[in-house]
């Protein structure tokens, strides 16, 4: 029984960080940086895999490197790909299925560091794109834009969070008004931030909803302005997360009981 345990467990650990490297975007089909882009921001590779991370990222602080993140202007387009499908899941919290990470952040209005506060004004290009899905890399459908918000501006990147829980969308930049870091995160609630998407918006040419069950492919058309994409996260399926969970539980305990046993 021991042997099943600790076998059960090693799976659970070796999953861990295999969910965590396939919810990233992993590939680029295509990158066109239109005009008005910022200049040498243009490595389209920076969107692949995990958004920027560590506490040097806050939402007053966000990824600005060019290699953390690629610029697209108006007229343009980034296709990306994923081994690890975005799944349309009602379950997932307030119904977010993947989140799209940028560059934006809260405009300080007093203080500095820990003790800056903001007035929930949110410093970002002005920018109107387009989100369109694809299950197979042919046929495409647009994220009604009644419903998809603008990428790169709501909610700022925190690298000490977590990519995969996206924030609450209800709340507005007005909800962060006379906040510091700590009643930010508060409200974050453990997420990294990032801009949430709902695979149900899908909808065909003629503006019809459509039921897309997965999608492999993501591509963001800037229609004005410019927007800057560090990431894309896919909200992993909740079993995935019991297995590796579980295991990981079941290891700790087979380890302090053999600790005890000595």
């Amino acid at each position: 029984m021991k042997e099943l345990l600790l076998v059960s467990a090693l799976a659970g650990l070796s999953f861990i960080p295999f969910i965590t490297q396939a919810q990233f975007a992993s590939g680029v089909i295509s990158y066109n940086p239109g005009s008005g882009f910022s200049p040498n921001f243009t490595n389209s590779g920076a969107a692949l895999g995990a958004p920027a991370s560590g506490s040097g990222i806050t939402p007053f602080a966000p990824p600005f490197s060019t290699s953390q993140i690629v610029s697209i202007g108006a007229g343009g387009s980034l296709t990306l790909q994923f081994n690890t499908p975005i799944l349309n899941n009602p379950a997932d919290r307030y119904g977010i299925d993947m989140m799209i990470f940028g560059n934006s952040f809260f405009v300080v209005t007093s203080g500095s560091g820990s003790s800056a506060i903001t007035s929930g004004a949110i410093f970002t290009s002005t920018v109107s794109t387009r989100v369109e899905v694809s299950a197979d890399g042919s046929t495409w459908f647009t994220l009604d834009p009644g419903l998809a918000p603008n990428v790169g501006t709501l909610f700022p990147t925190d690298g000490t969070g977590n990519p995969f829980v996206p924030v609450n969308p209800a709340l507005t930049s007005a909800d962060f008004n006379g906040l510091n870091l700590s009643g930010i995160r508060a409200l974050y609630g453990g997420s990294a931030g990032g801009t949430g998407f709902d695979l149900s918006w899908a909808r065909d040419g003629n503006g019809n909803s459509v039921e897309l069950q997965s999608a492999s492919f993501l591509r963001i058309d800037v229609l004005s302005g410019r927007t800057q994409v560090d990431a894309v996260s896919v909200v992993p399926e909740p079993g995935a997360w019991a297995i590796g969970a579980v295991g990981a539980v079941l290891w700790l305990k087979n380890g302090r009981r053999r600790k005890a046993s000595r």
